[in-house]
């Protein structure tokens, strides 16, 4: 019996949010006893996925002859990898294959699912409590999955990433594939060589408050300085200013940062949906009355114009003494 992890590897690449999955994977692996095997898929370098290990995972199956994710291909090889390794629970992060593949998993297996969890489950026997995020994360509901297998999306940025340092052992599967449906022809990176969204751990964002996007300077200012990804408002991404895939928010990328700064942000709800999972919320504005400040965890009624300059310089002051 085992906990079957699945990683994503876009581009030959793990990302941060697998790591976090098989973290989870192996603190539910603990609970039962059990171990995490992890099904990735591509040219991932043999040292990275031996380095899965550090996060929890004792094993990691590889199928090289795969190079991009098809839903219904990567849902067979699952289906039969979960039978294969007996696999009780099976954890995704709740990321773009997430959505999509662990549905038709658990369609397949007919196996209880819970997309988005926020918590390590609470197991009861044959029971698993979980709690997740509900009405755009204006409460919390717990919800009991009682089928023989379970499927686990992971929220990101929802539990602590460990590293020990150990390693695990790696076999590559040569499991016949169907060819998928959907052929890609072409791929193309969207926001060139900066921190995607959905992994940056700190995000400075703006919105009409900068009055155009010549001034956008002064927010890359800041974000260069931290180290953090830069976004945006809806507004701002429609009317042209800042490319889409910047967008935060119900309707655009969702984001769990430890810090996310927002100058010149009024804070509608659509845009709060897509942040409010954010550690700390720090809020630049204008208006003392904008409804952004209400879910900030600290706020600062001011010209985003004077704010963001001096935050900079006191960014770079501190990194000069340290």
């Amino acid at each position: 019996m085992s906990v079957l992890v699945f990683a994503d590897a876009a581009h030959g690449k793990i990302v941060k949010a697998t790591h976090e999955a098989i973290c989870y994977g192996k603190a539910i692996a603990d609970k039962m006893g059990s171990s995490v095997t992890v099904l990735t898929y591509g040219n991932v370098d043999q040292s990275a996925l031996e380095g899965l290990g550090a996060f929890g995972a004792s094993k990691v199956l590889v199928h090289r002859g795969i190079e991009h994710v098809d839903d219904e291909v990567m849902t067979k090889l699952l289906a039969e990898t979960a039978g294969s390794e007996n696999a009780k629970v099976i954890v995704f992060a709740f990321d773009t294959s997430g959505k999509s593949i662990a549905p038709r998993l658990s369609a397949r297996l007919k196996a209880g699912l819970v997309a988005g969890a926020t918590t390590i489950p609470e197991i009861d026997g044959a029971k698993f409590t979980i709690k997740k995020n509900v009405f755009s994360g204006k409460a919390i509901a717990k919800f009991e999955v009682e089928t023989e297998q379970k499927i686990i999306s992971l929220l990101p940025n929802s539990i602590p990433v460990t590293n020990d340092g150990g390693s695990a052992s790696v076999e590559e599967l040569n499991t016949p594939v169907d060819q998928g449906r959907i052929s890609v022809q072409e791929f193309k990176a969207e926001g060139g060589d900066g921190i995607p969204l959905p992994e940056a751990e700190l995000v400075v964002s703006a919105g009409r408050g900068l009055k155009g996007p010549e001034n956008w300077g002064i927010v890359e200012d800041l974000a260069n300085e931290l180290g953090a990804a830069t976004a945006c408002s809806r507004p701002v991404a429609d009317i042209g200013w800042r490319p889409h895939h910047e967008h935060v928010g119900q309707t655009g990328v969702a984001i769990r940062p430890n810090l996310y700064i927002a100058a010149g942000i009024s804070g509608a709800i659509q845009h709060l949906a897509g942040v409010n999972g954010s550690k700390t919320i720090v809020v630049i504005n204008t208006d003392p009355e904008a409804p952004f400040f209400k879910a900030a965890d600290y706020g600062i009624v001011g010209d985003a114009f004077e704010v963001l300059p001096r935050l900079t310089e006191a960014v770079k002051k501190f990194k000069s003494a340290n």
